[in-house]
């Protein structure tokens, strides 16, 4: 869906995906569920939108909706900082001054989504199916 500023229509999607430091699927997959809604929020605050995303067990897919006065680069270094800084307070009983040791890895893959936006959607939701199919096999280990 196209969108506006005051001079300008854009339409800029990127699917990003990125994961935690350690892969600690045990310590990750109980934040996930509290991830998501702070995530959205923070892209709020950079006028973006999170259309699609998912915190699989160890890694995180979004499709997000950045406008064009901002670089994907700086959404996401946004994202990872601010989201970590919100588990290290969190789980982690800091309150004030968190620049210790980050929870997210360096890096991340981006790539521009264009007209395959439908296609992307459906390679998300099916990597959310694969993760909870898996989760049931786990059950029986």
């Amino acid at each position: 869906m196209e969108q506006s500023l005051n001079h300008s229509k854009w339409e800029c999607k990127y699917h990003v995906v990125w994961i935690p430091k350690c892969r600690k699927q045990k310590l990750f997959k109980e934040l996930r569920r509290e991830l998501g809604p702070v995530l959205r929020e923070l892209a709020r605050q950079k006028e973006s939108e999170i259309v699609e995303g998912h915190l699989l067990v160890d890694h995180v897919h979004i499709l997000i909706s950045v406008p064009p006065k901002y670089a994907v680069c700086q959404v996401v270094g946004y994202l990872k900082g601010k989201s970590a800084i919100w588990v290290a307070r969190t789980y982690g009983g800091r309150k004030r001054n968190y620049t210790g040791q980050s929870f997210w890895a360096r890096g991340y893959y981006v790539s521009t989504v264009g007209r395959d936006e439908a296609t992307i959607r459906a390679y998300i939701q099916k990597q959310e199916e694969e993760d909870r199919r898996s989760d049931q096999l786990s059950l029986f280990d």
